[in-house]
């Protein structure tokens, strides 16, 4: 790993860090999304309770890092069941409209916390001198880590996709009545997917927090983030193990490209290339390749004709 971690230079490094942390973000939403069918748009709840959980325990009762780490995985994995098992009995806009009003509210909560979180004036993790309990990282410490964490959450996804609780998922997603009717437990295969989604997101959401050193609940409860998993995914193609991956990194190399070389037009770019993509591939990038070198059929419009018409 150290060998590795020299071939890299310096300046590049912030931007793969960024790129592992949407790596592992966007596997992480697609084993709930994309295999199960269930579109959450509250996954930033675990993120900004694993980046709270770590930084509490770290400032307020200077807990190792190390420690505190698999803490605040359990606490996105507990917050994901207690939720899950009431939201997860709705289905379509509704869990997703649901799913946001949780992760709205467990901001809230954060944000009202002034004496245990610091509230809206945010929170500070030592990582200096005496009081830190676990030194930074630095860059090439957060690279490496933000790498594992990338290749744990594919890793994960992958045997999922093999495993007969894949299957389990996959059934749920094509016909959830159908998958009940044939033995399969529904309401665990959902809630599981939910927890493990949960605890990726919850240790990125750690890590991204040990990195920050300071931040705000706006930060770490930020939508967006939710959105660019879903756009990742989506982008790539759900519910394969490729699709997502390549939606993350393909996204994030492009929006940094567009931002240091349109200046403030990246955005206005970025949404274009976006909304083209998905109306030209709407099965995601991934899928589209994937089944037109089966078919040998490589035609777009016959791609749009198909899935659009």
């Amino acid at each position: 790993m150290l060998g590795l971690q020299q071939l890299i230079v310096p300046g590049t490094q912030r931007l793969l860090t960024s790129v592992f942390l949407f790596v592992a973000l966007a596997q992480a939403w697609n084993i709930i999304g994309g295999y199960t069918g269930y579109a959450s748009f509250g996954q930033v709840a675990f993120f900004g309770l694993g980046a709270y959980t770590v930084a509490v325990l770290m400032n307020n009762y200077h807990v190792s890092f190390w420690v505190a780490l698999p803490v605040a995985v359990v606490v996105g994995v507990l917050f994901a069941v207690v939720i899950g098992v009431p939201l997860l009995r709705l289905r379509g806009h509704y869990f997703a409209i649901a799913t946001l009003g949780a992760a709205e509210g467990a901001r809230e909560v954060i944000n009202n916390m002034t004496s245990v979180t610091g509230g809206g004036g945010g929170i500070t993790i030592p990582t200096f001198g005496s009081e830190a309990p676990t030194p930074y990282f630095g860059k090439p410490g957060f690279y490496l880590a933000f790498l594992v964490l990338a290749a744990v959450s594919v890793a994960v996804a992958a045997l999922i996709a093999r495993s007969r609780f894949g299957y389990a998922m996959v059934a749920v997603h094509e016909d959830e009545d159908a998958a009940g009717a044939v033995g399969i437990n529904t309401t665990v295969v959902k809630v599981i997917a939910f927890a493990v989604s949960a605890a990726i997101v919850a240790c990125a959401g750690a890590f991204y927090a040990f990195q920050q050193i300071e931040f705000y609940p706006t930060d770490v409860f930020d939508a967006s983030f939710t959105v660019l998993m879903v756009i990742m995914v989506v982008i790539g193609g759900s519910g394969s193990v490729v699709g997502p991956l390549a939606g993350a990194v393909g996204l994030e190399l492009l929006s940094q490209f567009l931002r240091v070389n349109l200046g403030s037009f990246n955005q206005l770019i970025f949404g274009a290339i976006i909304v083209l993509v998905v109306v030209f591939f709407p099965q995601g990038v991934v899928i589209y390749l994937r089944d037109a070198w089966r078919t040998r059929q490589f035609s777009i419009l016959d791609n749009v004709r198909r899935y659009r018409l």
